[in-house]
């Protein structure tokens, strides 16, 4: 009796997340967010990362995340939060994924917006976290 156990295309099919930054430790969403680009949270995860199987991650509300900025150095988190309060949560996720070739392919699938609307990649988010668990999407 043969089962194949994760490697069907369907398994290795990328699925959009949503997660909501209002009110969110930067830290404690950045790492929820590497988990879901490099793929950790499926079955067929491989730590050999021969092939790259992690999601889309599109993040709302970039502006209200909440003001403990961990290790810091370079500019101000209150300049860079008035300038530009996307690179905040992305140069937090790209410290936190590994430092190789599949860096900045999964940084191209983090999608970051600094209100509430996020306009035509509504339609594509299959999945919501509320507080870093992973739920289905409600119908729209």
């Amino acid at each position: 009796m043969s089962q194949a156990v994760g490697n069907t295309a369907l398994a290795y099919a990328r699925v959009w997340h949503h997660s909501d930054a209002k009110d969110r430790v930067l830290g404690k969403l950045a790492e929820r967010i590497a988990i879901v680009l490099m793929g950790k949270h499926k079955p067929i995860y491989d730590p050999r990362e021969i092939v790259d199987c992690g999601d889309y991650v599109v993040v709302t509300n970039a502006n209200q995340h909440s003001l403990y900025p961990g290790g810091l150095k370079e500019i101000k988190y209150k300049d860079m939060m008035s300038k530009k309060p996307d690179e905040i949560i992305r140069k937090a996720v790209s410290g936190m994924l590994p430092k190789n070739k599949l860096r900045e392919r999964r940084l191209e699938r983090l999608r970051i917006f600094e209100g509430p609307d996020m306009g035509i990649f509504q339609k594509n988010i299959l999945k919501r976290w509320e507080d870093g668990t992973l739920k289905s999407a409600p119908p729209s």
